[in-house]
C-alpha cells in the first residue's frame, strides 16, 4: 500500500474540499494521512523572505516528516483569484524551503530533492471548465509545475471539479465518490463500492 500525504488546503472545515480530502483518505486507506492546514499551528508568513532562517515550529517539522514519509502526496484546494488560498500558500512557503525540498547546481539550474513521489492535484473551482485555459490555469499550472514538480515530485496527475456554484447535492456526492475511488487508485487498493447503512 502506497504512503500517502493528503493536503487539505482550505480553510473551512465545511467546504467541498474539505469533504473531497475526508473521501480520498477514506478511500486511500490506512496509509493515508490526511493533513489539514486549517489545524496547523504555523506562522505563514516568511518575514524576511529567504534571506534569513525561520524558527520551525511543532507542527511544520511534523508537517515536512510526512512528506519525507510519503511516497504520494495529493493537494486539495479551491480556486481562488487563479491561484490558492493563502492558507495552503503560506504552508508552502514555510515547507518547502531551499536545501530541503529543492537545490540550485552550480549552473543555476534547480533540482528537486522531493524526488522519488508521485502527486495529485485536485482543484475546485466556481468557473466552468471550459474557462480555466482561457485564463492560463494559474492554479495547476502553480501547484503542479512550479512547485510540485519544481520540487522533485512527478508525475502529477490533476482532477478538477468545475462550476461548483451550480452544482447540485447529488453532482457534488458523486464529486466525493469519485474522489474517494481516486483515493484507493492512489493507493494501491481495491475499490468496493460503498454499502448504505442498515
Amino acid at each position: 500500500m502506497t504512503r500517502i500525504l493528503v493536503i487539505d488546503g482550505h480553510p473551512d472545515p465545511d467546504s467541498l474540499t474539505a469533504a473531497l480530502a475526508r473521501a480520498y483518505v477514506e478511500g486511500a486507506g490506512d496509509g493515508a494521512v490526511l493533513l489539514s492546514l486549517r489545524d496547523l499551528a504555523i506562522d505563514p508568513d516568511l518575514h524576511r523572505g529567504y534571506r534569513a532562517g525561520q524558527e520551525v515550529e511543532p507542527d511544520l517539522a511534523r508537517a515536512r516528516e510526512l512528506l519525507e514519509w510519503s511516497e504520494h502526496v495529493t493537494v486539495l484546494t479551491p480556486v481562488w483569484w487563479g491561484s490558492v488560498p493563502a492558507l495552503l500558500k503560506g504552508f508552502l512557503d514555510r515547507a518547502l524551503v531551499i536545501g530541503w525540498a529543492f537545490r540550485y547546481r552550480d549552473d543555476g539550474r534547480p533540482e528537486g530533492l522531493l524526488a522519488g513521489r508521485t502527486g495529485r492535484v485536485v482543484v475546485t473551482s466556481d468557473s466552468p471548465r471550459w474557462y480555466l485555459p482561457l485564463v492560463g490555469d494559474t492554479t495547476v499550472k502553480q501547484l503542479k509545475g512550479r512547485t510540485l514538480e519544481f520540487c522533485g515530485i512527478t508525475p502529477v496527475r490533476v482532477t478538477r471539479f468545475t462550476d461548483v456554484r451550480n452544482a447540485a447535492d447529488d453532482r457534488r456526492a458523486q464529486w466525493v465518490d469519485r474522489t474517494r475511488r481516486l483515493g484507493a487508485a492512489d493507493a494501491g487498493v481495491e475499490s468496493r463500492p460503498r454499502t448504505p447503512a442498515a
